[in-house]
């Protein structure tokens, strides 16, 4: 007797992983065994990076903070300071966004901050 190879399941089963290697080069996007190394792979890259991202945006806001602070004359951990002292709760990604997009409020926060500073 012949042995039973469920072939539409296996198929979509193939297929479905096919699908996800996409783009890929050589036989890490046609040969089956080498796509399901590739895409789990990818998937533990993509999983990483998500976690990082979020540590890569905080960088990124600290630096524009830092450097929109700067050109006003304080350095960006005494800005911080001075905020947490004149109880002004905007988290850093507000803060670069006021920074690049209105310069104006942002000069009236540093200024707040760093006259209470100096109190």
């Amino acid at each position: 007797m012949p042995r039973a190879t469920t072939r539409v399941p296996s198929r979509k089963r193939r297929k479905k992983i096919i699908k996800q290697a996409r783009g890929y080069f050589g036989e890490k996007k046609s040969n089956i065994r080498r796509v399901k190394e590739a895409v789990d792979r990818a998937g533990q890259y993509a999983y990483i990076h998500r976690k990082k991202k979020k540590a890569d945006f905080r960088g990124l806001w600290i630096i524009r903070i830092n450097a929109a602070a700067r050109n006003l004359g304080v350095s960006y951990s005494k800005l911080m300071a001075g905020l947490k002292q004149a109880g002004i709760k905007l988290n850093r990604k507000v803060l670069a966004d006021l920074a690049i997009s209105n310069a104006a409020a942002f000069e009236k926060i540093v200024a707040l901050a760093h006259t209470n500073k100096n109190k």
